[in-house]
Order: structure tokens, then sequence, then C-alpha cells
């Protein structure tokens, strides 16, 4: 039987080597579906601790698998590898050398926990039954996303996990300290691109002109209502305008505007539903304007939900290894995450790994060119990882 004071002592026992790993990937990041460099050092850390492994899933992911000492239950564990096109502002001594390239997300980490576990189960498979599998995944940043390329190319298709694990960086809470919400807790996510096009020419001469800077105004209030006043109010929503292009000046009308966004939102019906108002908003401030207005909406993650039965086992070992004060419980995210194409196919817990020091340190956000964490975080990840593995394996 395994101890969680084994589990405990060896994820520290193995900090050198996480810190040592995770630095080298902070330090050579790259972007989505050009893991390669990435892929050919995690491959070879899996080689040196005999984990036999599967290459080329989606060209830059890893599929490694660990058998335990009977046949059993199979539990799946995945981390991220790409990198975000973020200049990192930082003088750590592991800084990007990557210009505008940067784990701005954290998937160095998370790698480095997955390969972290893989190695302190791999030690232990003489004293569990069935089956661990580590997804090292290529491009969650990227559409339409890695996740559902790797299922797309046949992960898992006669091997279906009986649970599927990941974690992510949370530089809300601190270091040593776990997160989980059961059920509905990330949004789907879409992107929207609007062309207004009408005719331009002189400013002061606006009678003269279909002026698409005007209807493009128009668009952007009028698309406030798909989350204000169209959609359930019990149901999370959001429809942001992120970018506004017209290429005039202070006397020149353009003729045309470009205008993107996002909407996520937390159920599929309405998301569908949305699309249509979305369209039919767009049609009918174009014909108002008299301009023409073209919509594209590229579909993009599902919302992600996690199984309840496995989140309340993942949650218990969580507290098991840790303590109650040091697991906390999640709100509702609006942000997306690729993930949730696993657990649409299969049962799922997605959880949050703190990485603020106690001083408040390494605080920035995700996405930022100053985000960093503690790398005890690096512990916690590994024994969190492995613990709930094990418990899954047992259940």
């Amino acid at each position: 039987m395994i101890s969680i004071e084994a589990v405990r002592n060896r994820a520290a026992q193995l900090f050198p080597l996480l810190s040592e790993v995770r630095r080298h990937l902070h330090a050579h990041p790259e972007l989505s579906f050009q893991e390669f460099e990435t892929s050919e050092f995690l491959q070879k850390k899996l080689g040196e601790h005999q984990i036999p492994f599967q290459d080329g899933w989606v060209e830059t992911g890893i599929l490694a698998q660990i058998e335990g000492r009977n046949a059993g239950k199979h539990v799946a564990l995945r981390g991220d590898m790409d990198a975000l096109p973020i200049q990192e502002l930082s003088e750590v001594s592991y800084a990007s050398r990557n210009e505008g390239i940067m784990h701005a997300c954290g998937h160095d980490v998370h790698s480095t926990c997955l390969l972290g576990a893989g190695i302190l189960l791999n030690e232990l498979k003489g004293f569990w039954d069935g089956k661990l599998s580590l997804v090292f995944q290529p491009g969650e940043e990227k559409l339409p996303g890695g996740a559902s390329k790797m299922l797309q190319a046949g992960l898992f298709q006669n091997d279906a996990p009986d649970a599927i694990i990941a974690l992510h960086v949370f530089p809300e809470l601190e270091a040593g300290k776990i997160g989980f919400r059961p059920g509905m807790y990330m949004a789907s996510t879409d992107e929207l691109y609007f062309k207004v096009k009408g005719q331009g020419g002189h400013a002061a001469m606006p009678h003269q002109l279909r002026d698409p800077v005007f209807a493009a105004a128009q668009l952007v209030l009028a698309l406030q209502q798909v989350s204000s006043r169209l959609g359930p109010p019990a149901v999370p929503t959001v429809l942001s305008i992120g970018s506004v292009h017209a290429n005039g000046t202070t006397n020149v009308i353009p003729s045309e505007v470009n205008l993107s966004g996002t909407f996520r939102t937390m159920q599929e019906d309405w998301r569908k539903q949305a699309h249509q108002h979305i369209e039919r908003i767009a049609r009918e401030t174009g014909a108002q304007c008299g301009v023409e207005i073209e919509v594209e909406i590229r579909k993009g993650y599902p919302m992600l939900e996690n199984d309840p039965h496995v989140t309340s086992l993942a949650r218990q070992a969580g507290v098991e290894l840790l303590g109650e004060d040091s697991v906390a419980d999640l709100a509702l995210r609006m942000t997306a995450e690729d993930f949730a194409w696993f657990a649409q196919r299969f049962p799922a817990c997605f959880y949050r790994l703190g990485t603020r020091a106690d001083d408040g340190r390494f605080s920035a956000g995700v996405h930022t060119p100053q985000f960093d964490i503690d790398e005890q975080a690096l512990i916690t990840g590994v024994a969190s990882l492995s613990w709930i593995a094990l418990k899954l394996l047992k259940s």
C-alpha cells in the first residue's frame, strides 16, 4: 500500500529535477503546434526514467503509458506544452530566449508536473493496479485546440480512460493550495469577425457616403443585447468586441471597418441560438445604416464541465494530501480551455494549482509579460496529480 507520506516525500525529493525541467521549458518556449524542441526534451526525460511512450500525435504530442501490477482502471493525466506570442518582461535567469514568445500561461509548469507525476507513479507501479496515461498535448492556445486534434487522430479510440485529470496554474491562490469546482466551470469560446463595407469619402460630406464607421459603432452597441436581453438570465454569457479597425483619418471616412471579438457562454443550446442572433443583428444593422456587414463566427472550444463524481474523489484526495484549509472551492470562470474536448468525451476533472508566494510575489496574471510562479507549487502539482490518480485507480 502506498502512503500519503511516501507521495509527499518523493514529490519533494524530485524538486531539483522539477525546477530544472520547468526552467528549461520556460527558457525555450514554442508556439502552438510548433513544440518540436519541447517534445524532444520531454521524450528524452521520459526515456531517462524508463517510461514507455508514443510520439508523433499531431506531430508534437506524446502519449506515455504505465502499466500497474495487475489489470484495473485506466486513468489519464494531461499537460499542455505550447506558449504564447508575448514578449517576456523578466530578468530571471530562465527568462525566455525566444523573442516574442513566452510561457505566460504556465504550460511549462503543467508539462513539468505531468512528467513528475509520471516519474513518481512509474517508480511505484509495483504497488498499484490499472493503467496510467500521460498526455503531453500541443496547441491548447490555438483553435481548434490540440485536444480535439489528438482525439480526431484516434487518441483513446479503443481504450477510453475511466477518468482524465488536468491541472492549471492559478496565481490567485497561494502555492501549496489547489482548488476544485464540480459541474459547470469554464465557458465555451467563439471568435467573432465582422467586416462592415460601405462607401467612404470626405468626412465633411457624410450625406454623400454610406458610413461604415457609424454602422460599426451601432453594431457594437446592438450586439450587447445578446448577453443583456436575449440570453437566459441564469446562463452566464459574455460578448465583447476587442478590436475595431477603421483606416481613416480626421477628414476621411474609410470604405471598410473590421471588428473582432469573443462570445462565451455555458449552455450549448443557447450558444447555437446566440450565433443566429449575432448574424441577424449584423444583417439588420447593416440594412438600417445602408452598408453591408459580413459575419464570420469561428466556433471554438465547448464549455468545460467537471464530472461531479470524479471531481468529488479528486477533491477528497486533495484534502487527504494537503488538508481542508489548502483546498479551495472555485468560482465560475468565463475563460476557456480546450481540455473541454476531453471532458465532453470522458469523466473529467480540471483543477487549479496555486502558484502565488505567501508574500504576494508571483501574483501577475496569466497571459501577462510578468507571469511567473513560486516553484514550490511544482511539488504540490506533482503530489496532487499522483495522489488523485492513485485514488481514482482504486475507486
